[in-house]
């Protein structure tokens, strides 16, 4: 599918409201290309500790990188095959937070219409903004605009984005796509069909690749097909309600309100990927056990205790299975929490083997999560 030509802002109209979606360009790999100049143009990958013969993931491609089939998610080793010339580099979180936090201070201090935006962050790398209430959004340019936001993000922090321009998040969220990189995409009601008609419904924020699966059983293939799908069809298929929302949004029906309520955490957990598979009971245990207490550490800066607890296990050869439980009453005892989570893995029946009770099958990763009580109003 081609990409569309960029769409002009439409004006007028009273009832029109804008939000732009902001997306940093590359975030993590421009952090580092920032610190390392010479990376500039360079294929970069950043995941686990920089080097590609470990187990780890990609946490981020430069669009060099992108070039040669390197994507988020990936396995560095399957990087190093696809990009051999690629330079690879360690996941540092501190940088990417002062980046991420800079980046946002920069958008809120930003003027529309003459008074301060409303700014939704998402992410690290991604936020709303939305003309504040009161003012008179008829006569606002948002291409104008988004052309100043770039400018100020760029100015104060090293760092491009895209823009997405949208009459409600969702299109605002999916016109950042075709800005990219470095540059701004209108998409309102009057050209939704145009631009996404027949792209497929995975071109939808909101729509995965297992739904789209679901979708096309229905006959439904595109976003256009979702959009005159029979609601009362989706809905005995899907869910009451996730049927007719996703038909929603195969019209491009979203809210269009920008909430600039600081973002509070809901869990936090911890992961490990194994050098060497944990081939033990024993083995394994422990390590929940250590990553619980890790998450532990992570609440307590919260100040709430856990209400949930969740674990993931990935199997060789990567097969991957998740198992939560609602405890009792909220803790933060960390037996309690270890205990728990220790629990959960006689849910994974593919972990341990019949008639080996002491072995399991082997483990190449594991993760902790815990979730909050919500905080106190």
């Amino acid at each position: 599918m081609t990409r569309p030509a960029p769409q002009p802002a439409p004006r007028g109209g009273a009832s029109r409201r804008w939000v732009l979606h902001v997306d940093l360009d590359q975030f993590i790999a421009a952090v580092e290309m920032l610190r390392r100049p010479e990376l500039e143009g360079l294929p970069v990958v950043v995941g686990g500790r920089g080097d590609p013969t470990e187990r780890g993931v990609v946490s981020t491609a430069s669009y060099a990188a992108r070039e040669h089939g390197v994507r988020s998610g990936m396995p560095l080793r399957t990087a190093l095959k696809r990009c051999p010339d690629a330079v690879f580099l360690a996941v540092d979180k501190p940088a990417y937070d002062a980046a991420s936090v800079r980046v946002m201070a920069t958008l809120r201090d930003l003027a529309w219409g003459g008074v301060p935006v409303l700014v939704e962050v998402l992410g690290w790398d991604e936020a709303f903004v939305g003309p504040a209430p009161g003012v008179d959004q008829a006569a606002l340019d948002p291409v104008g605009f988004a052309e100043e936001l770039r400018a100020a993000v760029l100015a104060e922090t090293g760092l491009h984005c895209s823009v997405g321009v949208g009459d409600n998040k969702l299109r605002a969220k999916i016109a950042t796509d075709f800005g990219k990189p470095r540059g701004i995409f209108v998409l309102t009601g009057e050209t939704w069909f145009e631009v996404m008609g027949e792209r497929p419904t995975t071109a939808l924020w909101g729509v995965g690749a297992k739904t789209a699966r679901k979708l096309e059983a229905l006959g439904v293939s595109t976003v256009s097909e979702l959009a005159a799908a029979d609601a009362r069809v989706l809905a005995a298929e899907l869910g009451p309600t996730m049927g007719p929302w996703y038909r929603r949004l195969g019209r491009g029906v979203g809210d269009d309100t920008v909430d600039p309520t600081p973002w509070v955490p809901r869990a936090h957990g911890r992961e490990e990927t194994f050098q060497i598979d944990l081939e033990s009971r024993a083995e394994v245990e422990a390590a929940v056990r250590r990553l619980a207490v890790a998450a532990l550490a992570d609440i307590d800066r919260e100040g709430r205790p856990a209400a949930r607890v969740a674990i993931k296990v990935r199997l060789r050869p990567f097969v991957t299975r998740s198992r939560s439980l609602t405890l009792p009453e909220p803790s933060r005892d960390p037996d309690v929490l270890a205990d728990a989570a220790v629990s959960l893995l006689a849910r994974v029946s593919e972990l341990v083997p019949e008639l080996v009770p002491d072995r399991v099958r082997p483990v190449r990763l594991l993760g902790v999560r815990l979730e909050m009580t919500p905080p106190e109003r």
